[in-house]
């Protein structure tokens, strides 16, 4: 095969590649572009702001992310991770012992049952004071199942902002990869139309004189 033709197919792949890691790389900012701007309109529609820097607790003051976005409305997928890990979750640790949704409802479930034995026994007092434990244990529930909610949906849009960022680290990437093909296939071409027509590739070197002959005298 002669170099010149060699040259023209490779640097006409490296066109072709070029070319496809361009659409790859329009597709992959595309989804970035989307996903930037669904997370910033649906945590926009939440309406959160963080706290003023004036109004801070000691616990939330140590988290640094939340000093920094002291006042600030939650509009980012990172602020939403901030939010949801180092206030909500600072809150809800705080809430029921440490308890969560699921596990306060076995002591809930207990008291529920002492109260039903007391009413049943005609102890008034006791059955009082569980049920105060009761609505108390309720109460905590329900801000638990709120709260916990809550930080889910925003550690949801969290993830998918980071979804994002990869697309568009993935589009850099390609863009990058597409300059280097598009550069290589010129300078293929480059070199193709320089090389003389005759010029052939990995062509078999005679290892003798009597081959040198021949191949003359064909």
């Amino acid at each position: 095969m002669r170099r010149r033709t060699l040259d023209i197919l490779f640097s006409a792949g490296g066109v072709a590649l070029a070319a496809l890691l361009v659409v790859l790389g329009v597709v992959m900012t595309s989804n970035a572009d989307f996903s930037k701007n669904y997370v910033r309109d649906q945590l926009s529609q939440q309406n959160i702001t963080f706290k003023a820097a004036d109004e801070l607790t000691d616990e939330e003051k140590a988290r640094p992310c939340i000093v920094e976005n002291a006042g600030k409305a939650l509009t980012t997928g990172k602020q939403a991770e901030c939010y949801a890990n180092d206030f909500i979750g600072l809150h809800l640790e705080s809430t029921a012992d440490g308890l969560t949704y699921a596990g306060i409802g076995v002591p809930q479930g207990e008291a529920r049952t002492k109260l039903a034995a007391a009413k049943a026994a005609g102890d008034t007092a006791l059955a009082t004071e569980l049920q105060t434990q009761l609505t108390d244990l309720t109460s905590k529930r329900e801000t638990l199942f709120k709260g916990e909610t809550l930080r889910g949906l925003l550690l949801t849009s969290f993830g998918f902002s980071v979804l994002g960022e990869k697309a568009a680290q993935a589009a850099i990437v390609a863009y990058i990869g597409a300059g280097l093909l598009a550069l290589l296939a010129l300078f293929g071409f480059i070199h193709a139309f320089v090389t003389p027509r005759s010029k052939g590739f990995a062509v078999a070197v005679p290892d003798t004189v009597e081959e040198v002959e021949r191949m003359a005298r064909v």
